[in-house]
């Protein structure tokens, strides 16, 4: 862990057919994007020691490791909790799951604010959309307001997760002025219209957005241990199969597997 003053992060997610990544020291990020969906799986390891390397930042010296933990891709998921699993092990690091729903509504408020859409005071609400597949969509709705005296506001869930198809999705109240994330190509005018004066914006659940989210869920003492970086699934299902656990753990150890060979080598 950082013994500085500065936090120092390592965030991603693999929720969707992106995989995004990004590593924070005090105030500097790097960040990547890269193919996701099965090419996160194989790619997601080497990028975070490459990023790792790029920002000098052995994964000793990292406060927590930071991910979304659904609901998304079950494959994205289960790749996203064991690689976790795997770095955070091999350091004795805790982990700070994220639910991708609230970084879909974090990165959409970060957007419309720096467009000049939405003033950075404002208090909203988003309701956050996701395809899920199988002709349904993932919700849920977050009410976000200012915090006097800080540079960041505070997040509140107003609706919880949920699946469904989209003439289903239950609206929260009138608050509403942001709908945000990647169901409007597919689902259209099957989704609920936006109130007047709303917005609609395209949002994916990103690490820039996780590592926005990370210090004030840290500070609400939701940081892990390894073994409980676990996906959250809202369908149906809700334990992983005795298939989906051999493969996180098959995955875990591919991630030890790739610290222990990181670690011969100096990180410059």
């Amino acid at each position: 862990m950082s013994t500085s003053a500065e936090s120092r992060w390592l965030a991603f997610d693999t929720s969707t057919d992106v995989l995004s990544l990004a590593v924070a020291r005090g105030e500097q990020v790097w960040g990547q994007t890269l193919p996701g969906g099965a090419q996160a799986s194989s790619g997601l390891i080497p990028a975070v020691l490459a990023l790792l390397a790029e920002a000098d930042m052995p994964l000793s010296s990292l406060d927590a490791i930071v991910f979304g933990r659904g609901p998304g891709s079950f494959t994205g998921l289960r790749t996203a909790c064991a690689v976790a699993q795997g770095l955070a092990f091999g350091v004795d690091l805790p982990v700070l799951p994220v639910d991708t729903l609230l970084a879909v509504a974090e990165e959409a408020r970060w957007a419309q604010v720096h467009a000049g859409a939405v003033a950075p005071d404002t208090v909203l609400t988003v309701l956050a959309l996701l395809d899920a597949r199988m002709d349904e969509v993932y919700s849920a709705a977050y009410h976000w307001e200012p915090v006097p005296g800080a540079s960041l506001g505070r997040w509140q869930e107003a609706s919880p997760l949920q699946v469904g198809a989209p003439e289903k999705l239950q609206m929260p109240d009138d608050r509403t002025v942001l709908q945000a994330g990647n169901a409007f190509a597919a689902y259209g005018d099957r989704l609920p219209r936006v109130a007047a004066g709303g917005l609609r914006c395209e949002a994916l659940p990103t690490a820039a957005a996780l590592l926005r989210l990370a210090p004030a869920l840290w500070a609400q003492g939701l940081a892990v241990p390894a073994e409980q970086a676990i996906p959250l699934y809202i369908r149906d299902k809700v334990a992983n199969t005795t298939a989906e656990r051999e493969a996180m753990k098959a995955q875990a150890v591919e991630a030890k597997t790739a610290l222990t060979k990181a670690a011969a080598q100096p990180l410059v």
